[in-house]
């Protein structure tokens, strides 16, 4: 009856045994376990009384005790344990046994020094805690008693024979390891018999024997000891001291990790440098923490594997979490992030990127967008649009112009996981303002660039209309690189035209481009208009081709197919002056311009025949980030007006002004030139009140021209005299049509 009532302990117990081969441990078999609630993988040690002698059980019961009570960052953890009558089981944290690891590391080319010495110097520590702090003496230290966890940190284990270096108050001796093992012999100390020297004597000369192991393998005889084998020469003199033949001249434990620690010292590298400060991170001060992680990317490559994963990866969202580290954690983090499967870069780095996107940091914003080619492919379309993008869309209308640049460049990314309404008509929505508005010449470009690369995700209903709308009114941008961008998206995205508009809107906007003043925007339209051209006779020859011809007209969003190849140009290699504006060399002298008045690192190349005409690059000059932001802030872009349609191309495609109730006629009336001139007008006066740094100006104050032989100041000066003199003559030709004034009447100009 009461056996009924019965409990089974091990049905009971939290942590169950997987099947799998197990590994002999000295008296313990180690087994995988898992948390039955959690599924956290643990290590087992299983001992059964029924297989061991007296002398075995008596250290296996005395190793559990152990085990339990003694804490230490380089122990093996105890996390559970279930004593019977017929076994015992300790869990800890999940490790492997060193041996075992050195074997893998082996068949994978062989344990760095930087692991070993990390390693090594764990397992010191932990003999040092032992010794002095615990005043216990270890007496099985060895191979065998190291383990190794996830991250590659070393654990001393084997606590079978631990006892009090002045010997067990209650009387009771444990047995000696060579009395278990008589192998274990060849490991004790030469003095051993006569006890003379200090009590950690024998502790640092089994040390010297696992240093031995690690190096050269299983230790075959004591006298093998005398020859160094594969010890590096760094740690040779220490490693002699430890298995001297005076016991009185060997180290105290503490005394030889300071020995190591030395400059020029075996201990002495980045690895255990890193490792020391991540122990101690949370007591760290900001600026430390700061210095940190910029000196730790550079040194991750060098890192193991394991360790980046398992152990700086935690820091790092934890200091992102909690430390306000700031945008400095995102390059080591996107580094480490290597290293992951991509069901753990779900788990544990993608919801630190979505919460980096709301961040009002302008510095981890630009470098999120900067390096949004490392995790776009784990962002799946929900998070993209409903947690991303609305917070990317902000840098559209930043006062930093290298915000503006890189936001509209992470298109070519964010696009093919838009959904219609972000894409069609929140982006297009954007990207009209940019192209009309925007001061930046180079910023104007990329807009009109990354419209071409992503034509073929827009809906076909649309397309068309965006398009020509879009890269007419580039034609008529009064920078050349961005007239050039026009006549190229043409090109790059004929296949999404119909005849009809070919003939009755495309080319009589590229005919008009080929009086440009620029001779390679007159060339690249004659290259276009001659690829559109051979469409319409090749339809009027054979009707029977046009179907073929306007066959993706109407295709839906697919991968960028022409325009993906489109442009040697392409956004992500352009560096335009925006860009290079918040380096930090406020002084540097401004270079020749590039020929035709592209931006730096631009280089158009045709679509019809890939040629291409790179450009020699511009050195511009750089200021820091804080005084560029103060720069653009009085410099800012115009509000857009509040009549812009649902995408923004249904407006004329001339540009213009849009002041309303200040006697100026429409943009169709009034022509190109006079719409851009007022405003550049605009943004130049407003550009002479801002106090830019040393040597730093404003984009539009640039002589992008190069063919004349004037000066760029002399230059800048003659075209700003020609734009005052010609709106002053429309002015006045205004106010003549309009005849005298009434009485009362109020002057509008």
């Amino acid at each position: 009856m009461w056996s009924f009532f019965a409990r089974d302990p091990i049905k009971d117990f939290a942590h169950e045994i997987l099947p799998d081969s197990p590994e002999k441990s000295g008296i313990w078999t180690l087994h995988w376990g898992k948390r039955k609630t959690t599924g956290d993988p643990v290590s087992v040690f299983v001992y059964e009384v029924a297989q061991g002698t007296e002398q075995q059980t008596q250290l296996a019961k005395a190793a559990f005790k152990r085990m339990k009570t003694l804490r230490h960052p380089n122990i093996l953890a105890y996390v559970d344990g279930l004593e019977m009558d017929k076994s015992l089981y300790v869990v800890t944290e999940q490790v492997t046994p060193l041996a075992v690891h050195l074997k893998a590391q082996a068949e994978k080319g062989g344990a760095g020094e930087l692991e070993i010495s990390w390693g090594l110097h764990q397992i010191v520590k932990a003999l040092s805690f032992l010794v002095n702090d615990c005043h216990l003496l270890h007496n099985n230290l060895g191979i065998w008693a190291v383990f190794v966890d996830r991250a590659g940190e070393w654990k001393l284990g084997a606590l079978d024979h631990l006892a009090p270096e002045q010997g067990d108050p209650s009387g009771v001796s444990l047995p000696s390891p060579k009395a278990i093992n008589p192998d274990m012999e060849r490991y004790d100390p030469p003095e051993m018999s006569n006890s003379s020297g200090e009590k950690w004597a024998g502790e640092v000369w089994r040390l010297g024997c696992l240093i031995w192991e690690v190096f050269n393998g299983p230790l075959p005889r004591t006298s093998s000891l005398r020859s160094l084998g594969k010890i590096p020469k760094s740690l040779v003199p220490h490693y002699c001291e430890l298995v001297g033949a005076n016991p009185r001249a060997r180290p105290n434990p503490a005394r030889f990790l300071q020995n190591c620690r030395a400059p020029g010292g075996f201990f002495s590298n980045s690895f255990v440098e890193s490792n020391l400060f991540l122990e101690e991170i949370q007591i760290k001060d900001p600026a430390e923490k700061q210095q940190f992680f910029q000196d730790l990317n550079e040194n991750l490559d060098s890192f193991p594997e394991n360790f980046c994963k398992h152990k700086v990866l935690p820091q790092l969202l934890t200091a992102f979490e909690f430390g306000n580290a700031g945008a400095v954690i995102l390059t080591p983090l996107f580094k480490v992030g290597k290293f992951l499967s991509a069901e753990e870069y779900q788990q544990k780095i993608i919801p630190v990127i979505v919460k980096m996107f709301s961040s009002t940091d302008r510095a981890m914003r630009i470098r999120l967008l900067q390096q949004m080619e490392q995790f776009i492919q784990y962002l799946n379309e929900a998070a993209v649009n409903s947690q991303i993008f609305p917070h990317v869309v902000h840098g559209f209308t930043d006062t930093n112009p290298a915000i503006r640049e890189q936001t509209v460049k992470s298109m070519l990314l964010l696009a093919p996981k838009l959904n219609e309404a972000n894409l069609n008509q929140e982006l297009m929505r954007h990207f009209a303002r940019l192209q009309a508005r925007d001061e930046q010449g180079p910023i104007r470009c990329n807009t009109t660039v990354c419209l071409g690369k992503i034509a073929s995700y827009l809906n076909a209903t649309a397309r068309e209309r965006v398009l020509i709308s879009a890269f007419s009114r580039a034609t008529k941008d009064p920078f050349p690189a961005s007239r050039s961008a026009g006549v190229l998206g043409f090109a790059a995205t004929h296949n999404y035209y119909s005849v009809t508009e070919i003939a009755g809107r495309i080319l009589p906007t590229l005919c008009a481009v080929t009086v440009d003043p620029d001779k390679n925007v007159r060339d690249q339209a004659f290259k276009a208009i001659k690829s559109f051209l051979s469409k319409l006779e090749a339809v009027s020859e054979d009707p029977s081709k046009l179907a073929e011809i306007e066959k993706d007209v109407g295709s839906c969003a697919q991968p960028a197919g022409s325009s993906s190849s489109w442009a040697g140009w392409a956004v992500t290699g352009m560096s335009s002056l925006t860009s290079k504006l918040i380096r930090n060399n406020p002084g540097a002298e401004v270079g020749a311009a590039a020929e035709g008045g592209r931006p730096a690192g631009t280089s158009p190349t045709s679509a019809a025949d890939g040629a291409s005409a790179p450009n020699k690059g511009r050195k511009t000059p750089d200021s820091a980030c804080e005084a560029l932001n103060r720069s653009y802030a009085s410099a800012a872009v115009k509000k857009q007006s509040a009549d812009w349609s649902s995408s923004g191309w249904d407006a004329d495609d001339s540009w213009s002004n849009e002041k309303e109730g200040q006697g100026q006629s429409s943009a169709g009336e009034e022509g190109w030139g006079n719409d851009w001139g007022e405003e550049e007008t605009d943004t130049t006066s407003a550009s002479t009140a801002v106090h830019l740094p040393e040597g730093v100006r404003l984009a539009s104050e640039y002589n992008w021209d190069s063919s004349s032989d004037l000066s760029k100041a002399e230059l800048s000066k003659k075209k700003r005299e020609e734009r005052r003199k010609e709106l002053e003559a429309k002015r006045a030709e205004r106010k003549a049509a309009k005849g005298p004034l009434k009485l009362g009447a109020r002057k509008l100009d």
